[in-house]
This record gives C-alpha cells, structure tokens and sequence, in this order.
C-alpha cells in the first residue's frame, strides 16, 4: 500500500518545496502547541492582573514608577518603597555618614546582664545593677572620648540608666558628640538538628521596641548572629540561611522606626587550626548571602553599619601576621560588600587590644582607596586594660578613664593609618582567650 504522496509547500525564500507528509504533521503540532502555550500565558497574565488590581495598582505589585514618555508607551523605573516612603530615611543617611566618619569609632557596651557580671566579678567587682550603672557612667563620662568615639552601643538597662547627678546616659554622651545606640536583639537559642549552632532571637515585637528606644534617644541598633567555624563542616548551610534571614528581618524593621542598623554577621572564632584561608571562605560566604537578604527586603544599604569580623586562622592555629590579615579581610570585602555601604566596623573577636589596632591600621595601607571607612567597634579592646585599672575603686576613676581614652585614640590612629607601632597604652599582649569563654566572640 502507498502512503500520501509529499506536498508541496512555499517556504519563506518564496520558493516551492516538496514536504513530507510526515514532516507536514510534526509541523502542524508543533504549531498547535505554540498556540496554546500562547492562550495559557494570556490567560495567566490576566489573571494575576485581575487579581492584584483588585487591592493595589499593577505599578504598586511590581514596585516600579511609571515615568512619562513622548511616545505611545510608558518606561518603567524601578525604585525602593522603602526609600522613597519611609520618613525618617535622610535622617538614617546622615546618622550612618555621622557614625562611620574617619577618625573615630564605636565604643561596644552593650554586654548583658550576666556577662557585664562576670567580667566585674573577674576584677573583684560584686554584679549590681549599682555597680554596672557605675561602670558605665565611667566609660560614657571618659573627658575627650567624642574625639575619637562617634557612637557607642547600649544595652536595655543602660539606656534608661543615669550618671550619680542624675543625668540621663543618653544626654551624656550627646554632649560629647557620641549617637546612642542600642543593642535589640535578646540573645542566641540552639538550633535543633545542628551541631550546636545558635540562631538570633527577638523579632517579636522589636518594631514597638525600636519606636521606644528612638523615643528614649537611640539613633542606631544592633543585631548579632553568630556562626561558628571549625576544622569540619560548620557553619551549616541551614545556620547561615537562618541568620541572614533574620538580619534582613531585623535590619528592616530598624529603619522603618528611624534606627541605623548595625549588620552583624560574626564568623566567631573558635577552637581548631583551620586555615585563614578557610575562615576567608566562610566569611565571603556568609556576607554575601546576608547582602542578598537585605535585598531582599528592601534594606537601604546606604543607611545601614557592617560589623564583621577580621579575618583570623583558628584559635589554635599560629596568630596570622597583621599583613595576612589585613589581606585576606580586604579580599572578603571587595568580593562581598557594595560600595554603597557607608562604613565597615570591624569587631575586635578574640585579639588582644594591641593586635587589634595594628590589623586596623593595616587594612587602611591594604586599601588605602576603600569605598568605605574601615573602622572599628570594638568591646573588649577599649575596655579590658580598663577594667582591670579600676577594679571598682574611686581612686582608680581618673586613671581608668585615661586609658580609655588612650585606647580610643590608639585606634582612632590607626583608622586614620597614623598610629606609631611600640606606642600602644595597652598592658596586655596577646588573643583575649579568657574574655572569649566569658563572653563570647565578637564584642
């Protein structure tokens, strides 16, 4: 039996040609799918048309502008709601410029509770709500601090705190040009199913507490998650993404109550001799997925803080020479961060205080020409030599306040890259490792 003889068709050089009649079917369906994959897409967009009309604008759904144009057809712009729509973003600009400025940095205490009270108690100082408003009080009140020191982090209890006078702690520290801060979040939790990684808590209700910590004077806050390195496989993927998640989360709701946020992605330090090349990886890593979750919810990145950790080997590993870490942090920071950041505030995780100041003062040789300031915001490194000078006695105030000051102006130096190495006011030497199991990293 003969099959269908081939047909002939005109093909688009205009010519006739000879097709199959197998070949003329595969065509016809081809052409049917076309068709109907065309009908589903015009359905489908009218649907989601429909739909989201029905509450907002098309131009709202999809967050873009439409700009006027001489032609028959409008351009649309893409722009950030949250710019655009939240009042107190010149305000957040301007603050974040303020507290990133060169020359100066931020005093980190914002310890809780408990760890203010055994590092007192390590120096013979009874943990007192009394004993730790004096403590404050002497760093807030150092004279000269605001030179060198642009904010200075709070806990909870000291920001409603007062001097012996009875002057507000915030007010105190305006008048030596310092912005309050604030630290928000409400500690770490262990996370199920992993090797006791911790994830950040206190999203619930932080937008009330931001409104009253503004009201209280507050201009900035921060949140701190904590990854934790070693020679195997943590971080896990899972910490990371929770993390992120939740400084994205945190970073949003700051902004939307007029508080700069302060971005904390801690590599923490911890046991091991893993390679500065590997703590190098992770802390790319993690900063790059905290940048695309602040994207993600439509962070500003021009009114917010970084606060990342150097880049270190492991706590048993040879301490890296201040070249390599100021190498390897520079390289994490130029593969991670936008140039749209203000500033960069490093912490002082695990270093001892003189350590810290001079791989400050390196990473400004490393990139002299840095998009950002690279600054400081350190706890431990401003404030363990004084601790220790005063020791909870009144006769040691004024010598514990010049340290301070000193430390301040030590790194106030190096941020600058003008600190003369053999000079450092600090007593101490090396890693802070008691401080560490104290602690924790990071502050």
């Amino acid at each position: 039996m003969m099959g269908k003889a081939p047909s002939l068709v005109t093909g688009l050089d205009g010519f006739r040609h000879v097709r199959s009649p197998r070949i003329q079917t595969m065509a016809n369906k081809k052409l049917k799918l076309c068709q109907a994959m065309k009908i589903f897409s015009s359905l489908l967009l009218a649907s989601l048309v429909t739909t989201c009309s029905a509450f907002v604008p098309l131009n709202q759904v999809l967050n873009v502008t439409p700009i006027k144009t001489r032609g028959r057809f409008t351009a649309l712009k893409m722009v950030s709601r949250a710019e655009k729509e939240n009042p107190y973003m010149e305000e957040l600009k301007a603050n974040a410029r303020k507290i990133g400025g060169r020359g100066r940095g931020i005093l980190a205490s914002d310890e809780s509770n408990a760890t203010t009270g055994k590092r007192l108690e390590a120096v013979g100082v009874e943990n007192t709500e009394e004993n730790r408003r004096k403590w404050r009080e002497l760093l807030y009140t150092a004279p000269g601090l605001g030179q060198y020191i642009s904010g200075a982090i709070m806990f909870d209890e000291t920001l409603y705190q007062k001097t012996a006078e009875g002057k507000p702690f915030v007010d105190v520290l305006a008048e030596q040009n310092i912005i309050p801060g604030i630290k928000v979040d409400t500690g770490l939790q262990n996370m199920f199913g992993t090797d006791g990684e911790t994830a950040t808590q206190g999203l619930d209700g932080l937008g009330d507490r931001c409104k009253a910590y503004y009201t209280q004077g507050a201009r900035f806050a921060k949140w701190r998650a904590v990854l934790k390195v070693d020679d195997r496989d943590l971080p896990s993927e899972k910490a990371i993404w929770e993390n992120a998640h939740a400084l994205a989360r945190y970073a949003a709701i700051a902004q939307e109550n007029g508080l700069v946020p302060i971005v904390e992605p801690e590599v923490t330090l911890g046991p091991g001799t893993y390679s500065i090349e590997r703590t190098a990886f992770i802390s790319e890593r993690v900063n790059s997925i905290v940048m695309n979750w602040l994207n993600r919810y439509d962070v500003v990145l021009d009114a917010i803080l970084l606060k990342p950790n150097m880049i270190l080997p492991g706590l048993d590993a040879p301490i890296a020479s201040k070249e390599e870490v100021a190498k390897y942090t520079v390289q994490v920071m130029k593969r991670s961060i936008p140039p749209a950041v203000p500033s960069i505030h490093f912490l002082s995780g695990g270093m001892g205080e003189e350590e810290a100041t001079l791989n400050l003062q390196q990473l400004q040789k490393e990139y002299p020409d840095s998009p950002w300031s690279l600054t400081f915001s350190y706890g431990r490194a401003l404030q363990s030599s004084t601790l220790k000078t005063w020791s909870g006695k009144q006769e040691n105030w004024k010598a514990a306040q010049d340290i301070l000051v000193k430390l301040a102006q030590a790194n106030s130096q190096a941020q600058l890259g003008q600190f003369v190495e053999g000079t450092h006011p600090s007593p101490g030497g090396g890693r802070i490792l008691q401080a560490l199991r104290l602690g924790g990293a990071g502050k």
